[in-house]
């Protein structure tokens, strides 16, 4: 489906310029891009590939325009942050390119008599819906998914295929929920007697916000006593962890391979890279960014970015320290030709 630039601008804003009427029919890379889409330049590094590119439009700050507008053969839109434009863009087309969604049961679900489901849900074959569950308008389930007794999901949610979603949890409205992703499995809640393991019944549940996004193979804890939290706008990345009573912020982001221990607390609009570690029983405040692979061991305080695996400290810090032992070996070399002419000096002295 091809549109007029006006009509993306009419949506979406920025200031166009050159033809409003050029028609695009999707969006790419400026490498990529061919003379029927649109194209976008959100680092200076690629500036030299825009008088290359194909496209038929491209989106890009002031900045880079004045720099290099004039060197490209299309309209133009101008926007203050061309990156999140470029992904507005990206869902404008999506959305009029999708294949409508037919409301329906597919005749393989099993759905329980005294769950509520949405005329205009979409079930799909093999779901299984329990007893009590809620499904709201619009909702999309995939094959295979389970929902469990109890269990509300908000509408336009969309459930891929194959997640399963444990009793009484909840989850706001439109989420995106991966393929593999368990939601309100049993927390890691033991009491050992004299070495041996009592389970500690987990009766929380796991209330997820609006607008969340879970990556597949992610798993979320239901809460051991009290609920497991995902506040709304929190974007989970594939194969994380989240532990029982965990509290994650709204907008919080967490990358691949991230484990969250229990009961830890992350504030709103933070960033948690891959294979990060963060202990349980912290705090992290807002607005804190954990670089990957970095094991966050005690609560944080201050804003900021923390990166290392011996002990966590501000961004700055740790990298003096890291230059300080990437050079220890030479400085262990100059202190032992230090020592060693000190000592032929003392020898000398006392001839």
């Amino acid at each position: 489906m091809r549109i007029r630039l006006k009509a993306l601008v009419a949506s979406l804003g920025g200031q166009l310029i050159g033809n409003a009427d050029t028609q695009v029919s999707g969006i790419a890379p400026l490498s990529d891009a061919s003379a029927s889409q649109i194209t976008f330049l959100s680092n200076p590094k690629f500036r030299p590939q825009v008088s290359q590119t194909q496209a038929a439009a491209i989106i890009l700050s002031a900045a880079d325009d004045a720099v290099v507008g004039s060197d490209y053969h299309g309209a133009r839109i101008v926007a203050s942050n061309p990156y999140a434009y470029f992904a507005r863009a990206a869902q404008f087309f999506a959305a009029k390119n999708a294949i409508p969604v037919v409301p329906g049961i597919h005749p393989a679900a099993s759905i329980d008599p005294a769950a509520d489901v949405a005329l205009s849900a979409y079930i799909g074959p093999h779901a299984v819906i329990g007893s009590g569950a809620v499904i709201g308008e619009n909702v999309y389930i995939d094959a295979g998914c389970v929902i469990g007794a109890g269990v509300k999901v908000g509408a336009a949610s969309r459930l891929y295929p194959h997640v399963t979603v444990y009793h009484a949890c909840e989850i706001g409205r439109r989420a995106i929920i991966h393929s593999g992703v368990v939601i309100g499995a049993d927390g890691f809640g033991f009491a050992n007697e004299s070495g041996v393991w009592i389970k500690i019944p987990q009766i929380g549940r796991v209330l997820i916000g609006d607008d969340v996004e879970i990556g597949a193979n992610t798993t979320i804890d239901r809460g051991a006593l009290a609920d497991t939290v995902i506040e709304e706008g929190v974007k989970l990345d594939n194969q994380i962890q989240i532990a029982h009573n965990c509290h994650i912020g709204a907008h919080t982001a967490i990358a691949a391979c991230a484990g969250i221990a229990g009961s830890a607390r992350i504030g709103k609009y933070c960033s948690i890279g891959g294979a990060a570690m963060i202990h349980g029983h912290i705090t992290i405040v807002d607005h804190v960014h954990v670089s990957a692979g970095t094991l966050a061991s005690r609560s944080i305080s201050e804003p900021g970015q923390y990166t290392g695996f011996y002990p966590i400290a501000k961004h700055g810090d740790w990298e003096k320290s890291a230059a300080l032992v990437r050079n220890l070996n030479t400085m262990r070399e100059k202190i032992r030709a230090l020592e060693k002419s000190v000592k032929q000096l003392t020898e000398k002295d006392n001839e």
